[in-house]
């Protein structure tokens, strides 16, 4: 089976965010699903996608922290400013946490450690809806 959707997340502020359940919630067919993979692609360049802890919001403030200072705004040597001091910040941590994620899927639903969520990073102080293509692949038997 395949299946293809487009999930529009709602807005958020700059940050670290889970969004597993609204992912979910956007796969309808995932529960027919009993051996596969979803693929995520997030059609942004100043967002991203990761996999990490998601019981404990401390660990999303950590990361979001740590970028803070790993990728600060208002660096000289930054060209493209033209759309304010977040917006190269926010390139540069899309690339490094990635913009697609691959999860496994098996008994009809997604193949996550006990402690892991998908998370949105906002790298954006005003990021607005982030849009995703959500790729479905498996098998029904």
């Amino acid at each position: 089976m395949w299946d293809q959707r487009e999930i529009a997340l709602s807005p958020r502020p700059r940050g670290f965010h889970r969004v597993t359940d609204e992912i979910v919630a956007g796969m309808p067919r995932l529960p027919e699903c009993r051996m596969g993979l979803v693929h995520l692609q997030l059609l942004h360049t100043s967002a991203s996608l990761t996999l990490n802890e998601s019981a404990d919001p401390d660990v999303r403030h950590d990361m979001d922290a740590f970028l803070r200072d790993l990728v600060p705004g208002e660096l000289p040597y930054f060209r493209h400013t033209l759309e304010g001091d977040d917006d190269m910040p926010a390139h540069v941590a899309a690339s490094l946490f990635g913009t697609q994620l691959t999860v496994a899927v098996r008994e009809g639903r997604l193949a996550l450690g006990t402690w892991q969520g998908i998370w949105l990073g906002e790298h954006r102080d005003h990021g607005g809806t982030r849009r995703l293509i959500v790729t479905l692949q498996g098998s029904r038997t």
